[in-house]
């Protein structure tokens, strides 16, 4: 007779054949679904690399010609028929120039030959010798020797940019041009220095006299109104949020909206200051200042995003320990909290600066896309910025700012680098591991 209470046996689970075929077909299956993978992760890195290696060698084989610039020496005689020691800005020194390339090439006669032959030089040549001569007013009457760029079709035939063996109809320069320089250089007088112009000087409608110094100044002015607004703004709407604001449904909404702010196109931001800005508070229009709030509206849900993450990485104990030693609420955020999380808020920003570098659409909508020729001294004159520069001229017909195209954005690349790879320092320099 059985015992109606003892324990049922227990059901056996059944066998299985880790040697048989059947597991071995598993495991080969897994092995290669694990090498398309991880051959699928090669392939996707490669193709990143590639690509990035072809826009960068692109570039470079582009602009680096921008990175040099053709110049002539030639002997100048300042003559005083024509310089006034009481008023030299007032002197005609084209013609200064003329009798320079004249004497420089005395078997060239007749009107339209001269006209050409003085086309050789850039048209900045003659106020790079008014200025040597405004210095030095004791040069009047006397040969001096000055180095000056020549113009921008001659500086690309010594790059190699015009090919000579053009027929002459389709060509820049006709073939008694090309003469005249290979003269000059047969004579030891053109060069091919540093194109210090390219940092030093403003735009121009001259490929050759055209540089980066207004919109360099542009763009610092115009991330610097970002930061100052950004930063704090950024950080003490994150710390509102993630420290002391109820979890409520309306906490929800905020957030959800802030994430949406991070993803509108920037184009959007753009026509917000151009209707704000512009249209209600009548500011200036091309003016980094303006740039610099537009930019800041835009950075800154990137800022309290990374600033809340941050806050939140920083571990409970951290808090539990401060409070139960007496701390305020205050206390704790900003004494303990705050500081550990700074280095991760510090990274957010100077990504977020960095994205706010390369944008282009707000500040087109703006203005910050005129001709202006001089560089910007404080943040409310009209200045341009990289990107914009950098559209400026790609939309330029003239030959040379093909490669002062590529050399501005090689310019701006190098500046993105920089800002990341500070990003990267911070992050490794200052993170606490928990």
């Amino acid at each position: 007779m059985t015992d109606a209470t003892a324990p049922a046996p227990a059901a056996q689970a059944p066998s299985f054949d880790w040697s048989g075929p059947k597991f071995s077909a598993h495991l080969a299956k897994r092995k290669r679904s694990q090498l398309w993978l991880k051959a699928g992760g090669i392939f996707a890195i490669s193709f990143a690399f590639a690509t990035l290696f072809l826009l960068i060698a692109s570039l470079v084989s582009t602009g680096w010609q921008a990175f040099r610039q053709t110049h002539a020496t030639i002997e100048v005689y300042v003559n005083p028929d024509l310089v006034s020691a009481e008023d030299p800005f007032r002197a005609n020194w084209r013609r200064v120039m003329q009798d320079a390339m004249q004497a420089t090439f005395p078997e060239i006669e007749g009107a339209a030959d001269l006209r050409r032959l003085n086309g050789m030089l850039s048209n900045g040549a003659a106020f790079i010798v008014r200025d040597r001569v405004v210095a030095n007013p004791a040069l009047i009457g006397r040969e001096i020797i000055v180095t000056v760029p020549f113009s921008d079709p001659y500086d690309q035939l010594a790059k190699g940019l015009i090919d000579r063996e053009t027929p002459e109809e389709f060509r820049r320069l006709k073939a008694d041009e090309i003469a005249w320089f290979d003269d000059l250089q047969a004579r030891g007088l053109v060069s091919k220095p540093f194109n210090w112009t390219l940092f030093t000087s403003a735009d121009s409608r001259f490929p050759e006299l055209a540089g980066l110094r207004g919109a360099l100044l542009g763009t610092f002015w115009a991330l610097l109104v970002c930061f100052v607004i950004s930063f704090p703004v950024g950080i003490g709407a994150a710390i509102y949020l993630e420290e002391f604001a109820k979890k409520d449904r309306w906490n929800d909404i905020i957030e959800i909206n802030i994430n949406n702010l991070a993803a509108v196109p920037s184009v959007v931001f753009g026509l917000l200051a151009l209707a704000v800005f512009l249209g209600w508070f009548g500011m200036q229009r091309s003016a980094p200042f303006v740039g610099g709030l537009t930019l800041a509206l835009m950075t800154l849900p990137t800022i309290i995003i990374a600033t809340r993450a941050a806050l939140k990485a920083v571990p409970p104990s951290i808090r539990e320990a401060a409070l139960g030693v007496g701390a305020s609420k205050q206390q704790v955020v900003f004494g303990h909290v705050l500081p550990l999380a700074m280095p991760g808020i510090l990274t957010g920003t100077i990504i977020g600066l960095a994205q706010a570098l390369g944008e282009t659409a707000p500040l087109l909508l703006i203005g910050m896309n005129a001709f202006i020729t001089a560089a910007p001294a404080g943040p409310f004159d009209t200045a341009t910025a990289l990107p914009t520069q950098i559209f400026i001229w790609a939309d330029s017909p003239e030959r040379g700012f093909v490669s002062r195209t590529s050399a501005a954005i090689l310019v701006l690349l190098g500046f993105l680098i920089l800002m990341n790879a500070l990003a990267v320092f911070l992050r490794r320099r200052f993170e606490r591991r928990w």
